[in-house]
């Protein structure tokens, strides 16, 4: 039986420890994933395709003589997909793109003064790395997510890498919603190794200026190592859901909400904050009824022993104090009246209004970035957007009459932080065995 929490007598801390922290004792530890993807890395800057191959052969069971997907598999890849699917994601890709084609940023400039403007451009990013979880899952949600904000902000190579199947193959869904979301070349590497591959560059898979993408411990930690020799979107966590309901909600659909969410992984975080111990009840007796039906049920039912939180809050204001102290990567409001509480949000990666709003609707088809701030980080970082594929340039130009006027301001700045040159460069213009003729 999974647990209900009292949070009218018991503290944040002491009920949401435990969601936030490590767990210990399963797996290899921290500073052990963190050397070996550390070796992994230096092996692939110094040996490049032939590490991959090595890497690919222990860790994918597969040999990959050539990590490029060919033209042939990518028209293949389409003819085996069913009509219906393709339908759907090209139907996924137009509201993703009539989203986020609003998140275009344009080129400003301002007259300060008479003979003074300022001004910022926008541009893309030249080459951007994608990474797609691979082997035996397959997501193509993610291939869509990642790459048509890139298209929109003019990136011109979209690079894709996603690890093999045993037989050496990519999911031909992949490689599909590869062509629908305008990835320029596919390759078939993976892991740490797959990182280490688009930051450094290899004979075959060229170095990318930027890495986005989900992916496991190792591939998250990967990122964050070479993070500074290319930019990187986000390092993600396992994923989060926190539902925040009132007793009108429906103890089916909050269940199969926090299911959703425990099914992908033992790590992952699923949270119901309620002020009725009445719905508390009835989706304990929701998730017990349907994850028995699961094909995931196990992984979902060991994700809520150990991740797991319903919590009988003092009222829904407390409960939205919480929340946004968990800042949650998924907020569900299902709520009679979501909007009058949409306001009341601070951290969050994305809201979900309502009682017909599953995150699912989120993941897949509605248009919003999936790709979402995890681990509290939605305190001070924003879901995946066009900005993310485009840097800014600030220009300046001044007349020398502009110059002239601030001159002897900057002088002055310049001498209060102790660096005569800076002021002296200023200066020197205006002297007279200086002056332009």
């Amino acid at each position: 039986m999974i647990p209900i929490y009292d949070g009218t007598s018991t503290s944040y801390e002491a009920i949401f420890s435990r969601v936030t922290e490590p767990m210990e004792g399963e797996g290899p530890t921290t500073a052990q994933i963190q050397e070996d993807v550390r070796r992994v890395l230096s092996e692939v800057k110094a040996r490049g395709d032939d590490a991959l191959r090595d890497y690919t052969r222990k860790w994918d069971g597969v040999l990959i003589e050539d990590f490029l997907v060919s033209s042939r598999e990518m028209e293949e890849a389409k003819s085996q997909v069913s009509s219906e699917l393709l339908d759907i994601m090209e139907e996924a890709a137009t509201n993703i793109r009539a989203f986020h084609q609003l998140q275009r940023r344009e080129d400003y400039e301002l007259k300060q003064r008479e003979g003074a403007r300022l001004g910022q451009k926008t541009l893309p990013i030249e080459r951007v790395g994608i990474y797609v979880p691979g082997g035996t899952a397959s997501y193509p949600s993610s291939v869509l997510m990642n790459a048509i904000p890139a298209t929109i902000a003019g990136v011109s190579q979209i690079v894709m890498i996603t690890p093999p199947g045993k037989d050496g193959a990519i999911s031909p869904v992949i490689l599909a919603a590869a062509q629908i979301a305008g990835v320029t070349r596919v390759y078939k590497v993976g892991g740490a190794q797959g990182i280490g591959a688009l930051a450094f560059g290899t004979e075959t898979v060229p170095k990318v200026d930027k890495i986005t993408g989900p992916g496991n411990i190792y591939v998250a930690t990967a990122k964050k190592m070479v993070f500074g020799e290319v930019d990187i979107d986000m390092v993600a966590g396992p994923s989060e859901i926190l539902i925040l309901a009132d007793h009108q909600a429906n103890p089916a659909y909050v269940a199969a909400d926090l299911l959703s969410q425990a099914e992908h992984d033992v790590l992952a975080a699923s949270v119901l904050l309620t002020p009725s111990r009445m719905l508390a009840e009835a989706v304990v007796r929701e998730l017990e009824d349907q994850m028995a039906r699961l094909p995931r049920g196990e992984t979902a039912r060991e994700s809520m022993r150990n991740r797991g939180k319903i919590v009988v809050t003092q009222s829904l204001e407390q409960a939205m104090e919480w929340s946004n102290r968990y800042a949650p990567e998924h907020l569900e409001l299902a709520l009679e009246d979501p909007f009058s509480w949409l306001d009341k949000v601070k951290n969050a990666g994305a809201v979900f209004l309502g009682h017909h709003v599953p995150e699912a609707l989120g993941d897949y088809f509605a248009g919003t970035n999936h790709v979402l701030p995890t681990g509290g980080t939605a305190r001070f970082s924003s879901p995946l957007s066009v900005e993310d594929f485009q840097k800014k340039i600030n220009y300046i130009y001044y007349t020398k009459e502009a110059l002239e006027k601030v001159k002897d301001r900057i002088v002055v700045f310049a001498q209060s932080e102790g660096l005569e040159a800076h002021g002296r460069s200023v200066a020197i213009r205006f002297e007279k065995d200086w002056q332009d003729e």
